[in-house]
């Protein structure tokens, strides 16, 4: 019915971190990796700011979809209180279970994910930085 919501919460969260570290860092370098034939160039690491926006890019996309999906089957509608449940007290009670339950379990599984993906970029930085470390 919501669960839509807790991941949308975390999104707008999230937005807000990446703007102030944005605005924060130095320099904004991109990941830069250059490849002469088969040897690596120059390596610079990804700032931290563009990796959460990995994760907001996941949460909104997530959140939207989600919602387009309660919109199609009549969840939520256009006009006030805008969520169906929140008309009636016991549909209220399993509204927010399910976001309790589901939508806490869909945050914290995208957040996994882009866990992962900042590990593996990482890993990636890593190798190509002893790489050119090592040529220089």
């Amino acid at each position: 019915m919501a669960c839509f919501i807790v991941p949308a919460a975390e999104a707008v969260i999230t937005t807000i971190v990446a703007k102030s570290m944005k605005s924060g860092e130095k320099s904004n370098k991109n990941s830069n990796i250059k490849f002469d034939g088969n040897n690596l160039e120059a390596a610079e690491k990804i700032p931290f700011s563009k990796k959460l926006g990995w994760l907001n890019k996941l949460l909104w996309g997530g959140s939207v979809l989600l919602a387009f999906e309660h919109v199609w089957h009549g969840e939520v509608v256009p006009y006030f209180p805008f969520l169906t449940a929140a008309n009636d007290p016991a549909d209220m009670a399993e509204m927010l279970h399910e976001m309790s339950t589901v939508g806490v379990t869909m945050a914290v599984l995208v957040t996994g994910i882009w866990l992962g993906m900042v590990a593996v970029s990482h890993m990636i930085e890593k190798r190509a930085s002893k790489t050119t470390t090592a040529k220089n």
